[in-house]
């Protein structure tokens, strides 16, 4: 088999050495952003001290714009319920979420954050988003655009194509 073939039982064709092509810059990315603690030095520049999973889950809810279920919040994230309710046990502990009612289910509880909750999660996304404006400092608009628009598109799509292996495990 060579890199231009696609391995027997998978779709594909022709695009196999494109994606041979892809791996080693996929490992890149993942290797620049997990080495250069993007997560961390962001906290700390912004001077936010939780952990990189409470992090995750204020920047779920400030993606949003809105309060969210802890399901919304743990299918947001990727991750499950009890692995999300631990982290808001905490930022709620320290002031940085609250949970409230949800107005069309009474029985049921939003988490929003606090002002405090909110002004930490704007700090480190300011700087991360500076860091990541200034890497496409160089980038005309139109690179940018279709670098994000790609990027979410593969993101869904692989997303997907690997929860598929969940849902032929589970069925």
């Amino acid at each position: 088999m060579t890199a231009e073939e696609p391995e027997a039982g998978h779709q594909g064709g022709g695009g196999a050495h494109d994606l041979l092509a892809m791996l080693p810059r996929l490992t890149q990315l993942n290797g620049a952003v997990n080495r250069g603690r993007v997560t961390e030095r962001a906290m700390e520049a912004a001077g936010v001290s939780v952990d990189r999973p409470a992090m995750s889950v204020l920047v779920a809810l400030h993606v949003a714009g809105t309060p969210l279920r802890v399901g919304e919040i743990a299918t947001r994230m990727q991750v499950v319920g009890p692995h999300v309710t631990r982290q808001i046990n905490e930022l709620a502990r320290r002031g940085l979420v609250r949970r409230v009612t949800d107005p069309d289910d009474q029985r049921a509880r939003l988490i929003e954050p606090t002002a405090e909750g909110a002004a930490a999660t704007d700090r480190y996304m300011r700087t991360v988003l500076g860091w990541f404006s200034d890497a496409l400092a160089g980038w005309s608009p139109e690179d940018r655009e279709v670098f994000g628009r790609l990027l979410g598109r593969f993101m869904d799509d692989l997303t997907a194509h690997l929860n598929s292996f969940d849902d032929d495990q589970t069925g």
